[in-house]
């Protein structure tokens, strides 16, 4: 009795290292491709947002494109924070000559997708900022066997996630 619990216990325990962990490790290395991805993606399109000083929806489908040939969904985030210029001057006691200050006032996605999903460019100027962030919203493989075997990775935990940002160097039109 004792050698076939020894025997269906050395069975399992084979079946483990020749095929589970194997399998863990090969989507975990997916994952890390898809991230690799995501990240280099994020960057050239906010680069490229700098460089040029607007958003063109060809060039955003073209990113939403990069992000799906990683076979997963994702939740992408845009905020454009605008200049909003205050030359006038500062009425102080202590110094009458001190210039206002640059304020910015925040625009997101619903804003600049309305624009693009009309087939319009959104337009930005030089010192705004924009950031974008992306996070992957469905489970990959690597998080389903990590939460079976594991119990550590929830629903709302993301693996895949990447944000750049930064001042546009250039006016749009």
């Amino acid at each position: 009795m004792e050698d076939i619990l020894t025997s269906i216990i050395g069975i399992g325990l084979a079946v483990i290292l020749m095929f589970i962990f194997p399998l863990i490790t090969m989507s975990d290395r997916t994952d890390d491709i898809s991230q690799l991805t995501v990240e280099i993606a994020t960057t050239e399109f906010v680069d490229d947002i700098r460089q040029t000083g607007k958003i063109t929806p060809d060039r955003y489908d073209q990113f939403v494109g990069n992000l799906g040939s990683t076979g997963n969904t994702y939740n992408i985030e845009i905020e454009v924070r605008i200049l909003d210029e205050n030359p006038s001057r500062k009425a102080t006691v202590q110094d009458s000559s001190a210039q206002g200050e640059n304020l910015y006032y925040s625009v997101y996605n619903s804003q600049v997708n309305d624009k693009l999903n009309n087939g319009k460019e959104y337009y930005l100027k030089e010192g705004d900022i924009v950031t974008v962030s992306v996070k992957n919203s469905n489970q990959t493989m690597a998080q389903q066997l990590k939460n079976f075997f594991y119990t550590v990775v929830g629903k709302d935990i993301y693996i895949i996630a990447a944000s750049h940002g930064g001042m546009v160097t250039a006016t749009g039109k």
